[in-house]
């Protein structure tokens, strides 16, 4: 069985999350530069069995897309193109990085542990990747 990976894109960081083999749990992987991704994902792909990408996709109140898309578009059209085989799937991402901020308080992490942006990115894809799987099931 093949695993889904959750992918926070952003301009500087990416954040990625990996639901366990039997996708049912989602769990923080890495967080890693934007510039960095495709390698990483050409290595982590080759070596994990990974059956769905899920990718979270900026929205606005209104239920459009947000100005971010810009970035997000491109790297989405890339993706798809380098792994055609691949099942891609797009979540809203509202909220995320405020329920991450959320999350970090609740787990009792200092100030400065929750400035860490890096950290905030790999939770945002892990709450991207968990709503993937809640969305699955109904």
């Amino acid at each position: 069985m093949g695993r889904i990976l959750a992918i926070d894109y952003g301009r500087k960081r990416v954040g990625l999350a990996v639901t366990d083999p039997l996708k049912m749990i989602a769990n923080s992987l890495t967080t890693i530069h934007s510039k960095d991704i495709w390698d990483f994902l050409k290595e982590y792909l080759e070596k994990e069995n990974v059956e769905c990408i899920v990718v979270g996709y900026p929205k606005q109140m209104n239920n459009e897309a947000s100005e971010a898309v810009r970035f997000v578009n491109p790297f989405l059209k890339k993706l798809s193109k380098t792994y055609p085989h691949m099942d891609i799937k797009l979540v809203d991402e509202r909220f995320t990085s405020k329920m991450a901020h959320q999350t970090m308080i609740d787990a009792g992490l200092k100030k400065k542990a929750r400035q860490n942006k890096a950290l905030v990115d790999t939770i945002s894809a892990t709450i991207i990747l968990q709503s993937y799987l809640e969305q699955r099931i109904k």
